[in-house]
């Protein structure tokens, strides 16, 4: 068994946990779009793993406005990290009555 330049876990939830933890942007294929995705929370809703993130970039080009969507993790494709840092925005409320009990992981404030 062979290593790549991470010697952690690998597949799109360790990815997005990282990235978290870091505060380091994501890059993945979003509706057939290249979408670079500032991750705040990762959750379960429904049994199924969400992602709250800002898109900082869509096909290269900056969006109109910053501001947080939420992104199921079956629908992301290409998940990859990158080496872009991110702040948090500050309207992001990791304590929202929608996250309660279904929180994996969130940025802190």
């Amino acid at each position: 068994m062979t290593s790549s330049d991470s010697d952690g876990p690998t597949g799109p939830v360790p990815t997005i946990l990282e990235a978290i933890v870091r505060r380091r942007c994501i890059s993945v294929t979003y509706n057939r779009q290249h979408v670079v995705i500032a991750p705040h929370i990762l959750y379960t809703r429904h049994g199924e793993l969400h992602v709250d993130a800002v898109a900082v970039e869509r096909d290269g080009k900056p969006p109109r406005e910053l501001k947080i969507g939420t992104y199921r993790l079956s629908g992301l494709g290409d998940i990859a990290p990158t080496d872009r840092d991110f702040f948090a925005v500050p309207d992001f409320d990791p304590g929202a009555e929608r996250y309660q009990g279904e929180t994996l992981l969130a940025v802190e404030r």
